[in-house]
Parts: C-alpha cells; structure tokens; sequence
C-alpha cells in the first residue's frame, strides 16, 4: 500500500487506479487516515491552454469539441493527438485538462539545506574520535568530482575520505601525522566490500545503456576508463512537450488499434450497442452472455497492454536526470580495494627557516655538522641486529658488512649458513631505501640485476615501506628478493640503545595459496601456508598453516550486546 501524505495531496489531488480508471484522492487517503491502492498514481490537473495564440484550432475530445480561446493550444494538433492517444487529457466541465503524474519527475533537486546528512545517535560506528559522517564526505565527492578525478585529504584521521573516494572511483591521498590513524585508515580500506558499478567504457556498459534508452548498443571501441564514468540510474523528467513530440506513440497506437477495433465492433455488436472507446465500461455486466464478456475482457486486456507500451515510451523518449549517487551494479562481482602505498610514517622531515627567511633543510644541516649517514645509521644497525623471520633459525646474522660502490646496492653482508662457520659462507646485497619514502617495484628490480651481475647470492632490501606492486616480486632470475620492513624505531638513531634489536628488520613470508572453483562463479581460497626464505639453501621453502600465526580478535558492542565473530590475520598483516 501507498500512503499519500496531506502535503503530497495537496497539488496531486487525482489519483489513477491500476485497472486505467481515475478518480479524487478522499480526505481521509489525503490526511493519511487512509491508503490508497498499491500502484495508484496520483496525478494533478494542469492547463492545456498558454500564451500560443498560433494554436486556435478545434480540439475533439470524447465526442465533443472544444475551442482554446484567444490563449491558444498549449501544442500542435498532431500533439494534442498525441496527448489524447497516451490518455493524457481529462474533460471536466467545459474545457479538457491535462494529466501531470507526479512520477512524471519522481525526484527532488538536493537543495544548499543538508538536513539529510545529520542523524540523531550513532549514524556510523566510529573508530576514530573525529570520524565524520560518510553521507556528508560523500555529499560533497559526488558534488565536486568525477570518477578518476584526484582527491586530497590533509587530515586523514580514521580514513573516511579515502574510503569513500575509493567506493566512488576516485584516486586519493590522504595524510596525518599520527601512525594510530594512518593505521587505521589502512586496515579499514582493506577490509573493506565495495560494490562493482557497471563502467560506460565497456561492453557491458554499453549493453545496459542500450537497454536503457531503447536504442541498439553503440559499436565504438571500448577501453575500460573510468574516466568515461558509470551507467547511472536516471529518472524521466516527463513533459507535455515531450509527450507530443514522442512520433513513437502513432506507431503503437495504430498497431494495437488493428487489434481493438474488430473487437470493439464484435462487443457492441454481441451487445446491440454503439460505444465508442471511451464508452466502453470498466467492468462487465452481470446479464451479459459469457461471448460479450470474453470480448469485453480481451479488448480491455490489449487496452491495458497499449497503455504500458505507450507509457514506456514515453519515459524512454523523455529527457532525463542522471542519479549521480544511483549507478548500477553488477551483483555478480564483489571488489576490494585496489593497491595503494603508505608512503611513510611519522616522524616527518620539516623544513625550517633561518634568521634571514632562508630554508634549512635538516638532512643538509646534519651533514654539514658531520652527523651519520642516514644509509651509514642503518647497515651499522643491520649488522647488529641482522635480519629476523618467521622462526629464529631463519634468521640471517651478518659476519660482516661493508660499504658497495654500486647505483642500488649499497652494501655487501656476508653469511654462514645456519649461522655456523664450518658451513658455507653467502653473500648478500643490500638496498637501503629513502628514510622518508617508500621503495618502488621498479628500484627493486634495477637492485637485483645489479646483484645477479656481480653474482649475489640473495638481495636484501631495507625499507619502512614498499609499494602495493612490489608484493609479488619474489625472485629475480636467480636472484631471490627479500623484503627487509624496517622498524619505525630506526628514525630516532641514537635513541635506539634501549630498542629490543630483534624486531629491527624483519622479513614476513608470503602466503602460499590454491584457488578452489565451487558453484556459481564462487571461489574458495585455502591457505596452505607461507613461503619462507631459507638462509642454509638459499632457497624459499614451503611451510605449512601450523607455522602461520594469527591474531583472534574480539569486540564487544557498547550498548547492543553482539559480539563479533572472530577475525584470523596471517602474520604478515600483524604489523597493521
């Protein structure tokens, strides 16, 4: 059931029934005491008369005639036929009126006054003490930029911006000073579902317009670009200009006439009646033969079928109002966040300023002042702490470490394997990434063929973070590339007397997976273990689901007694 409010009845005062009759909307359905029938469509009464003093022809309606005085018609007189075909014109007393339903434009414009996007209580679970609400970050995305379009927010906080440029197809940066948030941020956009909108640049796009509008499917290359946007949901802005402009409804007018008029004749003559087609009653009477009601039901079945044909083309043919915050999805795929980088963590460089307004750079300052290398600071403490993994007897401890002249390796580490020097020794190269930066996939691989050239054993690169693309670089020809994270603590150098030196550099396996097909498109991902560098072999050796820790969460719900169900991280996310 429809329930109309007084406010919505207060211009659609008429309502159309399922079954093609009209009728007044009552008092009590217009105060909302009552309901009207499902699909009923209310509709107002306009003037089919204007400022057209070019348009003074006769107009017959129904069987009578009517004159449009010194205003004139509203439309020409193929319109108005037009307009009379698509049931659009009423008689009431002693002129026609023409029929505006109120899904004609079913929406309304979203005005300067944002009262939607404030919500009583808790509208998002926050996580972060500044969360902002997603409906006003999205409100003002969607106002401002298009997909593909570049979004910058300087304070990311609990990531609500990035979140949502990513829901939306919109490139991002986000940054914040503190780790807890960049952290957050992190695990939030990773671990969030966001939904497949169908892209106008595909095949698929192009199929869903087709439909939409009624026209064949284009035939142009496409190419994928988001920047070509969605297929979006519209609405039509239905006009009486559009309506008697539509040259569609004469083509489906005649072709269901070929079919109503033999039965119209066949019905009066069953009825010894003469009723034209606006005379013919809604239902049939109760003495009439069964003959006279099979054809009283048929022709009001191809009556009914003619009205949706012509209403559908109406809509198709109308102009329309793109629903920016409506694209259609494709419910068959889901789609997880694609790769980004945390470029760095806090402790940030600054810039400063000397008496005379002049720039310090510190890095410049510190070396002027015959402070350490950052590079220097760091295979000091690399050859301290050596390079931890999964397990302890994996872990590679240096007997030396010596500078390297070369463009991406820095440094040579030698090793025994099994950290026992009756074994044999191996040589590994070292990269030492940016102290504010991240370590890009196509640094690593300039490092290791710089190392397979002066045959290096292994490559060891040395980084706060890499790039979402250099996850799976692994192995290099024969060289295998491990990837060092270094602890944050490293920026604070001579302060790192009291860190524990065995999380300074640590190596996480990667996880070692199989793709199993089930039904329905589904796939199932078993995780069998992780690959492991093994220092002895200098081989990656598989090590199965046991020797993959996992950290079991648990939250309770302030204020609503749920729980969570628990949620397993394989080690090399615990760092999140």
């Amino acid at each position: 059931m429809t329930k109309v409010s007084p406010s919505y009845t207060a211009t659609f005062s008429w309502a159309e029934m399922p079954d093609g009759s009209r009728r007044r909307i009552t008092a009590a359905e217009a105060d909302g005491r009552d309901t009207l029938p499902a699909d009923a469509r209310p509709f107002a009464l306009a003037d089919l008369t204007g400022q057209n003093d070019n348009q003074l022809y006769t107009l017959n309606f129904e069987g009578k005639t009517f004159q449009a005085g010194k205003r004139g018609w509203r439309t020409t007189s193929s319109g108005m036929r037009r307009l009379i075909a698509a049931q659009r014109i009423v008689a009431l007393s002693d002129q026609p009126r023409y029929v505006n339903l109120a899904d004609d434009f079913s929406v309304t414009p979203i005005n300067n006054v944002w009262a939607d996007t404030g919500a009583a209580g808790f509208s998002d679970w926050k996580i972060y003490v500044v969360q902002t609400n997603t409906k006003v970050i999205q409100r003002c995305l969607l106002m401002t930029t298009d997909p593909g379009d570049l979004v910058l927010d300087p304070t990311c906080g609990s990531g609500t911006t990035a979140q949502i440029a990513e829901q939306w197809g919109r490139r991002w940066i986000t940054i914040d000073t503190s780790r807890v948030a960049l952290a957050l941020a992190r695990a939030r956009i990773m671990g969030a579902r966001y939904p497949f909108y169908l892209l106008a640049d595909t095949p698929e796009g192009q199929r869903k317009e087709a439909e939409i509008t009624r026209r064949p499917p284009a035939q142009t290359p496409t190419y994928g670009s988001i920047r070509q946007g969605f297929v979006y949901e519209r609405v039509p802005h239905i006009t009486l200009k559009s309506i008697a402009n539509n040259a569609e409804i004469d083509v489906i007018y005649e072709k269901f006439q070929t079919e109503l008029e033999p039965l119209r004749d066949k019905l009066n003559a069953a009825l010894k009646q003469t009723w034209q087609e606006w005379e013919i009653p809604r239902e049939a009477g109760a003495n009439w033969s069964e003959k006279a009601k099979e054809l009283h039901a048929a022709w009001w079945k191809l009556r009914i079928a003619r009205q949706k044909e012509i209403d559908a083309s109406i809509a198709a043919k109308a102009d329309y109002e793109y629903l920016y915050d409506k694209p259609y999805e494709d419910n068959k795929k889901v789609r997880v966040a694609g790769p980004f980088t945390v470029e760095s963590l806090s402790p940030h460089r600054t810039l400063g300023v000397d008496e005379n307004g002049n720039v310090i750079d510190p890095r410049e300052k510190a070396r002027r002042d015959g402070a350490p290398d950052f590079a220097q600071i760091i295979l000091e403490n690399l050859k301290t702490a050596g390079v931890q993994q999964a397990h302890k007897e994996d872990r590679i401890t240096f007997s030396s470490l010596v500078p390297w002249p070369g463009r991406f390796v820095c440094a040579e580490g030698r090793y025994f394997e099994g950290n026992d020097e009756s074994n044999p020794e191996r040589r590994a190269a070292i990269l030492v990434g940016p102290e504010f930066g991240t370590v890009a996939r196509p640094d690593l691989v300039e490092a290791a063929r710089e190392a397979a050239d002066s045959k290096f054993d292994v490559l060891i690169a040395c980084a706060f973070n890499f790039d979402a693309h250099s996850s799976d670089l692994t192995k290099l020809g024969r060289v295998p590339v491990l990837k060092a994270r270094m602890n944050a603590d490293l920026h604070m150098a001579a302060d790192l007397k009291k860190t524990d030196k065995a999380n300074l550099f640590v190596i996480f396996g990667e996880p070692d997976i199989d793709l199993i097909p089930l039904k329905n498109n589904l796939w199932q991902v078993k995780l069998n273990g992780v690959d492991v560098f093994d220092p002895n072999s200098g081989e990656v050796r598989s090590d199965n689901a046991d020797g993959i820790a996992c950290l079991v969460h648990r939250y309770r719900l302030q204020r609503r007694k749920l729980l969570r169900p628990p949620r397993l991280l394989p080690r090399r996310q615990r760092s999140v």
